[in-house]
């Protein structure tokens, strides 16, 4: 059977699902409620934002929650809200967004880039352990690819410690550890609204947390300085503004209604795609013991055979199932190193950036049908792929 990248025919010419997905009924009545209003900026009186943040922080389980202008200022914010800064180390995953350690930065803190698990790619609580100094104030889990850290292991590491716990759930809208919602299982959980998440008004974030002190910090953080029941010029503390528009929160707050039916499909693909990949030399990558809801904002595949990645990647695009070549180790990046960041040994994170892929949400939320069109293209390609270069 030739491949498509060579003249043969592709196993699947049909569009997968747009993302992000059309406006939905309620979405497009209470943005066109808002735009008539004219209330479009989050201090113009309009409720939105506050009724958005409010739902979200309940269905992450905390009290409190600050709408942010992306994810990035949300971890930001929440770094700066527990008082971390300059002369501060925090340990972030090697396998994850370059935003991850950049917000760091951005904070004035020192991010520390150390290894994953090598299963399930999730922050090794292992090598936090090893990486810990006196300077390390924070650990910043990131519950990868819809699925949650191992929240248990890193929460008794910081309460021994002393250290804050700042999540970044930006890939992990309805997620559940031990059946607790992630975002709220820290001092503080930041999800992303960028264009790419499982709910999305193109950019945006929210900050979550349980404490009405580490609250009243972030939300000064964003909100120029200001103190909540404060005067309007009056800046008591050193703020930016960092707040989410009332338009974009009218795109979010109706998806809250159907993110769980959302998630069920794209766990429907990813059963599916797991029996039809058996006997393929292709593996799923596992959610870490404790989930009890993946979110599958992405499903990871481990190639266990030697092939040229990059051919893989343009063939499996040419049979109409496009994968994805994933993160770069992030201990790997000049740019992060010149600027201060310190990075541990992570061979972990460096054989997953030569042997995972990733099929992304878009595809997932096709449903369980097409997860054959996976398995057929990939047991196509593996078959009449091109020897690894050298090889």
């Amino acid at each position: 059977m030739t491949l498509a990248i060579h003249g043969g025919v592709p196993v699947r010419t049909a569009p997968w699902p747009a993302w992000p997905p059309p406006l939905d009924d309620a979405q497009r009545a209470l943005v066109t409620e808002v735009l008539d209003s004219g209330l479009w900026g989050a201090t113009q009186g309009g409720t939105v934002v506050a009724r958005l943040t409010e739902a979200f922080a309940s269905e992450a389980g905390v009290p409190y929650g600050v709408a942010v202008g992306n994810a990035t200022l949300g971890l930001f914010a929440a770094l700066r809200g527990l008082g971390i800064g300059r002369g501060d180390e925090v340990i972030v995953p090697a396998y994850t967004f370059v935003a991850s350690a950049t917000a760091v930065l951005l904070a004035g803190a020192t991010p520390v880039v150390v290894d994953v698990d090598p299963a399930d790619l999730h922050l090794s609580p292992a090598a936090v352990r090893a990486a810990l100094t006196s300077a390390t104030a924070a650990v910043l889990p990131v519950h990868l690819a819809g699925s949650p850290a191992a929240m248990d292991d890193i929460a008794d590491l910081a309460s021994r410690h002393g250290l804050a716990v700042v999540e970044d759930a930006a890939q992990a809208h309805g997620a559940r550890y031990r059946d607790r919602p992630v975002g709220g299982l820290g001092d503080a959980g930041v999800f992303s609204f960028q264009s790419s998440k499982a709910m999305t008004a193109g950019e945006g974030g929210l900050v979550v947390c349980r404490d009405e002190a580490v609250h009243g910090r972030v939300w000064s953080v964003c909100n120029v300085g200001r103190r909540q029941g404060g005067q309007w010029y009056g800046h008591p503390d050193v703020g930016w503004n960092l707040r989410l528009t009332e338009i974009q929160a009218a795109i979010l707050l109706p998806w809250l209604d159907r993110l769980d039916a959302e998630i069920d499909r794209r766990n429907a693909f990813c059963a599916a795609a797991r029996r039809e990949l058996a006997g393929l030399p292709v593996s799923v990558v596992p959610a870490p013991p404790g989930t009890t809801r993946d979110s599958r904002h992405l499903l990871m595949l481990r190639l266990e055979t030697d092939v040229d990645r990059d051919f893989l990647l343009r063939a499996m695009a040419a049979e109409g199932v496009p994968l994805d070549a994933g993160y770069p180790p992030l201990g790997g990046m000049d740019a992060l190193l010149k600027e201060g960041a310190r990075a541990e040994a992570c061979p972990a994170a460096e054989e997953a950036a030569r042997s995972v892929v990733w099929v992304r949400q878009q595809l997932l939320m096709a449903g369980p049908s097409a997860a054959p069109h996976l398995a057929e293209a990939l047991a196509k390609v593996l078959e009449h792929r091109e020897p690894p270069e050298g090889s």
